[in-house]
Parts: C-alpha cells; sequence; structure tokens
C-alpha cells in the first residue's frame, strides 16, 4: 500500500508522499486517537492519513526462476568441467551441484566469487551414509545468495580413508559443520584448524551417525556412589540382543516359525554336549557306588 497525504478536494493542505512500509498500528483514521509504539517511524505520522490502494496490481514472478537456475547451472559445468559431474535441478527448485572431491575448493570458491552466483553463505554442512556404496559418505553444502534470495546444494563424496579439503577459509560457518560431521560420521577433513569432536563426550568411541554403530554404544555412563564420581563402562545389556531376519522386528508367532540352520545347529551341540556330561557323571556316580 502507498501511504499518501493528499491536497485537493481533501482540503488538508500540501501533498507529501511516504514511501517507508509503516505498520497498520501507524495508521490513524481522522477522529480517532490510536497509541503507536515508539519506533524508527514515528517521526513519519501524521494525523491525517489516508490509504491509496493502487488500481494495477503489480506482476509477481515465479520464485525461484528455473530457467535461470538451469542456466547458470550449464555455465558452471561449462567453465569447470575437470570437477563438476552433474547439474541437476531438484524437486523444490533448488541448484544441485555433483562435483568431484578434490574439487570442493574450486568450485565452492568460484560459487562465493562469481558476480552472477554470490552464494556468500554456507547454511548447512551435512553428511549422508550408504555402506553398500564404494565411497559410503556423501558430503552436503547448502549455499545462499542473498544478492540474488537464490540457494545452491553441493555435494561430494568419499570413504572412511580418505580426506576432503576444508573449506573454512572460504566460509567460517564450515568450522563448526566440519567439526560435526568428523564426530557423527568419521569424514576427515584436511587443513581444518581444529578438528575436534563437537557432539559427543571426551574418549567416545566411533562415530554415531554412521549405520554399522551399535545402538547401544560401546560405553556407558553412570554415577558411581562409592567412588561419588562418574564413571565410563562397557555396556552391558540384561536382555540378550536377538538379530530379526524376519520383514517385521515383531515375533508374532515365535513358536511357529523356522529356526534359522545355525541356531538348530547350536541348539543340536548343546544337546549333545549335555548328553555327555549326565553321561560322564552317571559313569563317576556307578564307579563310586562300587567302591
Amino acid at each position: 500500500a502507498v501511504v499518501s497525504t493528499q491536497s485537493g478536494h481533501y482540503g488538508r493542505g500540501p501533498a507529501v508522499r511516504h514511501t517507508s512500509p509503516l505498520s497498520s498500528t501507524s495508521l490513524r483514521v481522522p477522529g480517532e486517537e490510536a497509541e503507536v509504539p515508539n519506533d524508527f517511524y514515528k517521526g513519519h505520522q501524521t494525523k491525517d492519513v489516508i490509504i491509496r490502494r493502487e488500481e494495477s496490481k503489480a506482476e509477481v514472478k515465479g520464485y525461484p526462476d528455473v530457467e535461470k537456475l538451469e542456466t547458470f547451472g550449464r555455465y558452471m559445468a561449462s567453465i569447470v568441467p575437470k570437477y563438476i559431474q552433474d547439474v541437476r535441478i531438484t524437486h523444490t527448485k533448488e541448484l544441485e551441484i555433483l562435483i568431484h572431491p578434490e574439487g570442493i575448493v574450486p568450485v565452492l570458491g568460484i560459487l562465493r566469487d562469481h558476480t552472477n552466483s554470490q552464494f556468500k553463505s554456507l547454511m548447512e554442512l551435512t553428511a549422508v551414509d550408504v555402506p553398500e556404496r564404494e565411497y559410503r559418505f556423501e558430503v552436503v553444502y547448502c549455499l545462499l545468495s542473498h544478492v540474488y534470495n537464490a540457494r545452491c546444494i553441493v555435494k561430494t563424496y568419499t570413504d572412511e580413508l580418505t580426506p576432503l579439503d576444508s573449506v573454512t577459509a572460504l566460509f567460517k560457518s564450515a568450522d563448526w559443520g566440519e567439526r560435526e560431521v568428523w564426530d557423527m560420521y568419521g569424514v576427515y577433513f584436511s587443513g581444518h584448524p581444529d578438528l575436534r569432536r563437537l557432539l559427543t563426550d571426551y574418549g567416545f568411541e566411533g562415530h554415531p551417525q554412521r549405520k554399522d554403530f551399535p545402538l547401544t554404544g560401546y560405553n556407558e555412563v553412570r554415577y558411581d556412589n562409592e567412588l561419588q564420581r562418574v564413571v565410563y563402562e562397557p555396556v552391558e545389556v540384561a536382555q540378550e540382543f536377538r538379530k530379526f531376519e524376519l520383514e517385521t522386528p515383531w515375533e508374532l508367532f515365535p513358536n511357529y516359525r523356522e529356526s534359522p540352520e545355525h541356531l538348530l545347529l547350536a541348539a543340536a551341540e548343546k544337546a549333545a554336549e549335555e548328553a555327555a556330561a549326565a553321561e560322564a557323571a552317571a559313569v563317576e556316580s556307578a564307579k563310586e557306588e562300587k567302591k
């Protein structure tokens, strides 16, 4: 809405035009007094304010502009073909660039400093673990351009032993993001100034977000009343963990399903050992009776 005080048949003095986005609480109807908070716009308020609506509505373009994202994605693939392996437009209409691990610093540097992108902010840095892949970890960088109001997702890959280059020199926010990925997934970032664990405790073993990490962990923490301090001990589970081999984790009819072959063999071996032990005990008792 355009706020104006007009002359003419209204008879309210000279025309004054304010284009400041006044809040609804600062608008007053003639003859009424309203309490207005003491804010920045207090000096622009007048006693008689008229709201004039524009007859023609402004054209609102769709956000984001997918065509521009596609054009910029093709442009990036053409200037950095050595590192960029694929460019996509996601279902959320965001630009997604898949790169080689060696191209993290060059590609992110171009996206940050290029005039047509200016992705100055690294909003998120995370990873995905897929153990079945040769390179099980997929590291994801989520960038934001405040100038163009656009987002870009950059993805790369690595394994348990291959480090990635740190981007803390490009984005200060990558400091804690890389520490979290190292803590949760075990992805090492070479060149990081202080790559320590961020979320887990001192001396923690393993990386909790890996798919092969046990649900109980390796150590448990409790307070010892005798020692009067917190102690770390290996995990002791009261109930034996079961490896479910059905589609559902619940044993609906345990008495009517076939036992796995290794369980049947173990049960047969245990029964044979018990029978042998019973027979040996009977022989010993018979010898003692004869004596």
